[in-house]
């Protein structure tokens, strides 16, 4: 069967949203959770089941997976957006699985499945079960797998097999894919750390147009790309692009860099608390604003972590006119900030733009005091003291005006190092599930 036929499949069914194929090897579990208090709380969590990675992928582009190596379906948790109906979000796929090995002293990137396709994923909370009922392959112009394997040799990490002894080809046409929203037209926008880019998908998850920092010189890709966006980006930290996507009720798109820029160099951009937003319209297709965001330090993100490179954003939503939720977190901890996007807080085209201005805005110990227009924040809730809130939480959806569902990154239940696989070549799952929770806060955000 041809890709297009097999994408045809995927929508063929409006009762079910999902081809035959696929929909035989779904199989869900989970437990629920709900305590009575005037503090944010728990009110339910729900898990995903045991689907196999290459019995879904095959399902939606048939021949895509040769060897899944027993990787499940995972990885789903990097953004959540409500898709219209109670209990129902689209949710995203990151790049696939994916690890690091050492060889020779030197962190080598694994794709053990280098042929998995990002995919935009529909699914329902149903009791304590997260249930897959539509999935969207990511396809290029020609309809061919866009892949996960990174774009550019020089730019991105190498690509390696499972075991780290074999290179992988490098794919223009890769995307990593973080955050999604959907359009009133029923296409979705993405965000994908590589180039960082921003990227406009049909209904049916064909690229449209993939937006990239301005001398990227991106080519050989089956899709357009445009250089839209401001050229600083391309001092991006190697797999901290993009991470965060929001839609503001007008249609403008907010994008959140996952960590400070490594300006002037790599050591600045990890001591740095100071990363950017991004507003771009979708009318006139260019970036019309850009913020200084300001994390807390580490330690009162994360208490007991000391490195301040481990600060990320990783989820952006939008509670109204030009306000955001902003999730700033660790990996082991995240609170969410309300933040406004006041005009007076615009730098687009100035000095911070140019890589040459010294000190650079990601050097500053204390940008407002410099005169960068810092925007403000409030805290809303330490997720970090919510108990049954899992770790790596990478999406968040407004259910109702004080109820949030997150999603949690579970890496496909990858670890890193010689361990991840067994002497089959088989994975060594970590046991982190793929779970929803919903949180509910003292008052509305």
């Amino acid at each position: 069967m041809s890709p297009t036929a097999a994408r045809r499949r995927v929508h063929r069914s409006v009762a079910t949203g999902l081809p035959l194929a696929l929909a035989a090897v779904l199989v869900a579990a989970g437990t629920a959770a709900a305590a009575p208090s005037m503090e944010a709380r728990v009110v339910r969590t729900a898990t995903l089941g045991e689907i196999p990675l290459g019995a879904f992928s095959n399902a939606l582009l048939p021949g895509s997976v040769a060897d899944d190596h027993g990787v499940r379906l995972g990885g789903i948790g990097s953004d959540i957006y409500p898709a219209g109906r109670k209990g129902e979000y689209w949710t995203v796929t990151d790049r696939g699985p994916n690890g690091q090995i050492k060889v020779d002293g030197k962190k080598r990137r694994t794709f053990p499945v280098p042929g998995f396709d990002p995919a935009i994923v529909r699914i329902r909370v149903s009791g304590s079960t997260v249930q897959v009922i539509d999935a969207i392959p990511l396809t290029t112009s020609s309809g061919k797998a866009v892949t996960g394997l990174p774009d550019q040799r020089g730019r991105d990490e190498a690509p390696y097999t499972y075991d780290a002894r074999t290179p992988l080809s490098y794919d223009p046409n890769g995307l990593d894919t973080e955050g999604v929203v959907r359009a009133g037209d029923g296409s979705f926008w993405l965000v994908d750390e590589y180039g960082p880019s921003l990227v406009h998908v049909s209904a049916r998850g064909r690229v449209l147009a993939r937006y990239v920092p301005e001398g990227l010189g991106l080519t050989g890709t089956d899709y357009p790309v445009v250089e839209a966006l401001p050229s600083v980006l391309l001092h991006r930290k190697t797999n901290r692009g993009f991470e965060g996507l929001a839609q503001l009720p007008g249609g403008d798109l907010v994008m959140a860099l996952q960590s400070p820029l490594s300006l002037p160099d790599a050591d600045a951009g990890d001591a740095s608390r100071t990363t950017r937003l991004l507003r771009f319209s979708p009318r006139v297709k260019a970036v019309t604003a850009e913020y200084a965001y300001r994390f807390d330090p580490v330690g009162v993100v994360d208490p007991g972590e000391d490195d301040t490179s481990e600060l990320k954003i990783s989820s952006v939503v939008a509670v109204g006119r030009d306000r955001l939720l902003v999730e700033e977190r660790t990996d082991k901890s995240a609170r969410l900030q309300l933040v406004g996007l006041g005009r007076g807080a615009d730098i687009l085209g100035g000095p911070w733009d140019d890589d040459t201005t010294s000190p650079s805005l990601e050097q500053l110990d204390d940008p407002a005091s410099a005169g960068v227009p810092v925007l403000s924040k409030r805290l809303v809730v330490d997720l970090g003291t919510v108990a049954g809130v899992p770790g790596k939480i990478e999406g968040i959806a407004r259910v109702d005006d004080d109820t949030l569902a997150l999603v949690n990154d579970n890496d496909f239940g990858m670890t890193d190092g010689e361990g991840a696989f067994d002497a089959r070549g088989r994975l060594v799952d970590s046991g982190v599930k793929t779970t929803v929770v919903y949180v509910r806060l003292p008052e509305k955000p």
